[in-house]
């Protein structure tokens, strides 16, 4: 029985400790007063970014499609014209990967998207992972308007990430009473 508990309590600390930074549920927002221009040149990390397209998007797009996420910590890392007809990227139903280079940040807690162009087009997510930070994903499932910042703007829970570490802590605190009472 004791061994039962304390393999128990191992799971849970372990699914705590690896769980994945993720978005809320709150809808995407326009946000008019988002600007690129602060963006660093500063090229010194790298970030993948999986961006899956709906499955009730157009069937591809032509469109002009940028990215730009960041931390609350002023770190910005912008990736203009991702899109590329060439290579069928944004197909319906479909998801692809980019790499982009930017300043090192810490959590990420922020995700625009920019599309312009005729076609429209529907992403389901955007998974950003990076050297410093969790992975996160942030849920649209929205046709994205043309000519505008449309996303997320998470960081004022930027705190969270300090939570979740709190959490953590408590978690390995618990299970080492449990199993000092246990030995």
């Amino acid at each position: 029985m004791k061994s039962l508990l304390l393999l128990l309590l191992l799971q849970l600390a372990l699914i705590f400790t690896l769980s994945e930074a993720k978005s809320s549920t709150l809808p995407a927002q326009a946000d008019k007063s988002f600007n690129i221009s602060y963006i660093q040149s500063v090229t010194s990390c790298s970030y993948t970014a999986v961006i899956t397209t709906s499955c009730s998007s157009s069937k591809y797009t032509r469109d002009q499609i940028s990215i730009s996420f960041g931390d609350a910590y002023g770190n910005q890392i912008y990736a203009p014209r991702i899109d590329d007809p060439s290579t069928r990227a944004f197909e319906r139903c479909s998801s692809d990967t980019f790499q982009i280079y930017g300043p090192c940040a810490y959590q990420i807690c922020y995700l625009y998207l920019y599309r312009t162009g005729p076609d429209g087009w529907k992403p389901e997510s955007v998974k950003i992972y990076g050297y410093n930070t969790r992975a996160v994903t942030f849920y649209y499932n929205t046709f994205i308007p043309s000519d505008i910042w449309y996303g997320f703007n998470l960081c004022q829970n930027a705190s969270s990430s300090h939570q979740i570490s709190t959490r953590s802590w408590l978690i390995y605190v618990i299970l080492g009473l449990v199993l000092s009472v246990l030995m």
